[in-house]
């Protein structure tokens, strides 16, 4: 069908954070780079995409970031973590966010950030890869079996000496990460990070995005990370339980329990 093959080719260059070439693309889709490169051009004329004349490659453009930035303002995920955000934020002291599944990536949706001296900022609608990183571990190990296969079949770059890079090596920690309920990562995705995650699901129970806790690594001992691991997984259910009360004609003005602010005092 024409109109997904010019979705899967928008999506796989928007996944992927550094401008990619034809070449590239027609890899990863398993399709012809005659068509791929038609494709490109067709979405470049129209400024959903960039055409870089010196490298030859594509990257998300004026159009694209206008509809992404739309998408993020009127996503669901977003509004109903918020609140929710906002509590296990003033539980912890640190700063916040939700993610969302997008292609074989996931993007920052929103953050509530820590007021300390040294805290953790991300960067919102930036695609990441789903193998380094708790928010990203946390969605991929609760994913379907064939989106985790597909992730899990390409290369796994190394994004710092953390990271970890080989299949069997993953595949092991994603087993512990549904095990535990919540993946952790200590400098994994980003020098001096820490973080620890939880996946939240759509009223079908399929995992669409994740919810985390992150700062300098230096304060995510393990004590504190085994304190923040019951918080931050009724903080996730928690958001799949309003997405599921919404879609059932709940009310929005429905309030966020408190009990997530005791956990962190014992």
């Amino acid at each position: 069908m024409a109109a997904a093959r010019v979705a899967d080719v928008l999506l796989a260059v928007a996944a992927d954070p550094d401008p990619v070439g034809v070449t590239e693309v027609a890899r990863r889709l398993g399709l012809s780079k005659a068509v791929v490169h038609r494709i490109l051009q067709s979405l470049a004329s129209r400024d959903l995409l960039s055409f870089d004349q010196v490298t030859r490659t594509y990257q998300v453009g004026p159009a694209g970031v206008i509809l992404g930035s739309r998408a993020l303002r009127d996503q669901e995920l977003r509004r109903a973590a918020l609140p929710v955000l906002r509590q296990l934020h003033t539980a912890t002291g640190e700063t916040t966010t939700v993610s969302a599944l997008v292609g074989t990536a996931r993007i920052y949706l929103d953050q509530v950030v820590s007021q300390r001296e040294l805290k953790m900022m991300v960067e919102i609608g930036r695609p990441f890869p789903l193998h380094a990183g708790s928010s990203s571990k946390a969605i991929l190990a609760n994913v379907g079996r064939d989106l985790r296969e597909q992730v899990l079949a390409q290369e796994l770059p190394e994004l710092t000496p953390r990271t970890i890079t080989t299949r069997a090596r993953l595949e092991d920690e994603l087993v512990a990460v549904r095990r535990r309920g919540v993946a952790v990562s200590r400098g994994e995705r980003q020098h001096g990070a820490g973080s620890i995650a939880a996946p939240v699901r759509d009223p079908h129970g399929d995992v669409i995005g994740s919810l985390s806790i992150c700062g300098p690594i230096n304060r995510f001992t393990s004590q504190v990370l085994r304190q923040y691991a019951p918080l931050v997984r009724r903080s996730a259910d928690e958001v799949t339980r309003i997405l599921a009360d919404r879609l059932n004609g709940a009310s929005d003005d429905d309030p966020v329990p408190n009990e997530v602010a005791g956990d962190v005092d014992g």
